[in-house]
C-alpha cells in the first residue's frame, strides 16, 4: 500500500524529485516563462507534500495527547483541540485533492454585475466586490481591479477583478451565480425592507501554459476615457480599451461576440495586453463548458449545480447568510461581508466533489 492513501504522496515525492532535477539543467532560466511555469509546478508539489506531512504530524500529536490524557497528564479539552486541528487539516487537504481539474490551479477572473433596482442593487454589487477583494487578501492572493464602472449615485454597475494564487479558480468557481440581499435599505426614505440581486461570473485566468487561439480577423478595438478610482490621467486621455471578438461559440455552434473592457493601466498598450488575456480566459471557459457538456452526457443523473441560479441569500436583519445549494449558513453576517466565506466554499466543494459546473 502506498503511503499517503488517496493523496498518493509517494508518487508526488518521486515526481517532485524529477521536477526539481529539471530546474538544475544549464540554461534553465533562458526561457523565463517556461522556467516560471516549471517553478510553479515544483511549488505546487511541495505544498501537497508539506500539507500531508502536516496531517501526519497532527495525527501523531493527537495520539500523544490521548495517551497523556489516559495518564491524567493533559485535559480532555487538550485532546478535543488536537482532534479539531487534525480534522481541519484533513478536510483542507481533502478539499484540495478534489480540485483536480486542469483549470482549478489557475487564477480567476471575477466579474460582478448589479441587478435591476438602481442604487440599492449597485450598492450591493460594490459590497460583493469588497467581500471578494477581502477574501483574496486573506488568502495572500494578488488581486487587481481591471474594470470599474461607478453607479449613478452610489455603488457600482459592474466591476471585474483578476486574482492570482494557488487554486484561486478552484475555490472561487463555487461563487458563480446570483447573490441575493435582503435588508432595510438606507436609500429608502420609508425604511422599507428591500431585496436586491447581483450576478457573479467566475472564469479561469489563463497563463502561459494554456494555449488559446484568437482569430485576428474577428477582433476589433475601441478606445475611451477611463473612469473610476483615481489616476492622474483619468478622463483626460483615451487609455481605456474595449475589444470586440466575433467567433463561433463552441458550446452553441452559433455566431457569437465577446466584449471586454479594460481600464486597469494608464497605458493603452497595457490595457490591450490584459484585455487579450481576459478574452483568452473567456474563450478557455467556453471550451471547458463544451467539455463539461460532453462529460455530462456520460455522467447523466449525477447532481449538478445550475450556473447563473440564485446560490446564496444574505439577510441582514435576521443576521443570516445561507447557501441554497448546500444549506450551509452562518449568523455572522459582518464576518462574511469582510471576506470570511471559506465555510461556504468548503461546504460546496465537499458536497459536489469539486465539480461545480
Amino acid at each position: 500500500m502506498r503511503s499517503g492513501g488517496i493523496f498518493d504522496i509517494e508518487s508526488k515525492e518521486i515526481q517532485l524529485e524529477e521536477e526539481e532535477e529539471r530546474t538544475q539543467v544549464p540554461g534553465f532560466w533562458d526561457n523565463t516563462k517556461a522556467a516560471e511555469a516549471q517553478m510553479r509546478k515544483v511549488k505546487e508539489l511541495k505544498n501537497w507534500i508539506e500539507g500531508y506531512r502536516g496531517v501526519k504530524t497532527a495525527c501523531e500529536e493527537l495520539q500523544l495527547a490521548f495517551d497523556f490524557f489516559k495518564e491524567d497528564a493533559v485535559s480532555e479539552q487538550d485532546v478535543d483541540e488536537a482532534y479539531a486541528h487534525l480534522v481541519e487539516l484533513v478536510e483542507n487537504l481533502e478539499m484540495k485533492n478534489m480540485l483536480s481539474q486542469e483549470e482549478d490551479r489557475l487564477g480567476a477572473v471575477v466579474k460582478i454585475v448589479a441587478g435591476a433596482g438602481g442604487t440599492e442593487a449597485q450598492d450591493w454589487a460594490e459590497m460583493l466586490l469588497r467581500m471578494y477583494t477581502r477574501w483574496c487578501e486573506r488568502q495572500g492572493f494578488k488581486v487587481e481591479v481591471t474594470n470599474f464602472q461607478s453607479g449613478d449615485e452610489a455603488g457600482i454597475k459592474t466591476a471585474t477583478i483578476q486574482t492570482e494564487g494557488e487554486m484561486a479558480f478552484g475555490y472561487l468557481k463555487s461563487e458563480n451565480g446570483v447573490h441575493r440581499l435582503v435588508r432595510v435599505s438606507p436609500y429608502n426614505a420609508q425604511g422599507k425592507r428591500m431585496t436586491s440581486f447581483a450576478s457573479v461570473f467566475v472564469v479561469p485566468l489563463v497563463d502561459d501554459s494554456i494555449e488559446v487561439e484568437i482569430n485576428p480577423a474577428g477582433l476589433t478595438w475601441d478606445t475611451f476615457r477611463s473612469s473610476g478610482a483615481g489616476g492622474q490621467n483619468v478622463n483626460k486621455v483615451e487609455t481605456g480599451v474595449r475589444c470586440h471578438y466575433k467567433f463561433v461559440n463552441p458550446v452553441t455552434n452559433q455566431p457569437d461576440e465577446i466584449v471586454i473592457e479594460n481600464t486597469e493601466s494608464r497605458s493603452q498598450f497595457g490595457n490591450k495586453d490584459n484585455a487579450l488575456r481576459l478574452l483568452k480566459s473567456q474563450l478557455y471557459e467556453l471550451e471547458l463548458e463544451k467539455r463539461r457538456k460532453a462529460q455530462a452526457i456520460v455522467e447523466a443523473g449525477k447532481k449538478k449545480i445550475e450556473w447563473g441560479s440564485q446560490i446564496r441569500s444574505y439577510v441582514f436583519d435576521d443576521r443570516r447568510v445561507k447557501d441554497h445549494r448546500t444549506n450551509y449558513q452562518t449568523s455572522n453576517v459582518q464576518a462574511v461581508m469582510d471576506g470570511d466565506i471559506d465555510g461556504f466554499i468548503k461546504a460546496c466543494l465537499m458536497e459536489f466533489g469539486g465539480k461545480v459546473e
